[in-house]
């Protein structure tokens, strides 16, 4: 009967990717260059590690782990960009 009920919370190869592109979508939010590439990197290595999963369990914990990754850089991206410099680069500084 858990077998049954794990199975069920498996997520399918499209949610997989939609929560792949959703990571990446909040990735560019960040306006800061560092910011944005480490979330990106940090995503697809996530991913690429992820990939050879075959056990359910497995997949489902790496699943719910992704969907909380994901909220937490929702709200960090909300948060970066209320503090966000006024200019992108140094090379904008007048001296």
């Amino acid at each position: 009967m858990a077998s049954a009920s794990l199975s069920a919370n498996v997520p399918s190869r499209a949610q997989v990717l939609s929560l792949l592109r959703s990571l990446l979508r909040t990735a560019r939010q960040f306006s800061d260059y560092n910011i944005r590439e480490y979330t990106k990197r940090r995503t697809l290595d996530a991913f690429r590690h992820n990939q050879s999963l075959t056990e359910q369990a497995s997949i489902v914990s790496a699943y719910s782990d992704g969907k909380a990754q994901l909220e937490i850089a929702k709200r960090q991206a909300i948060v970066y960009s209320l503090y966000a410099p006024d200019i992108k680069s140094v090379m904008d500084l007048k001296l």
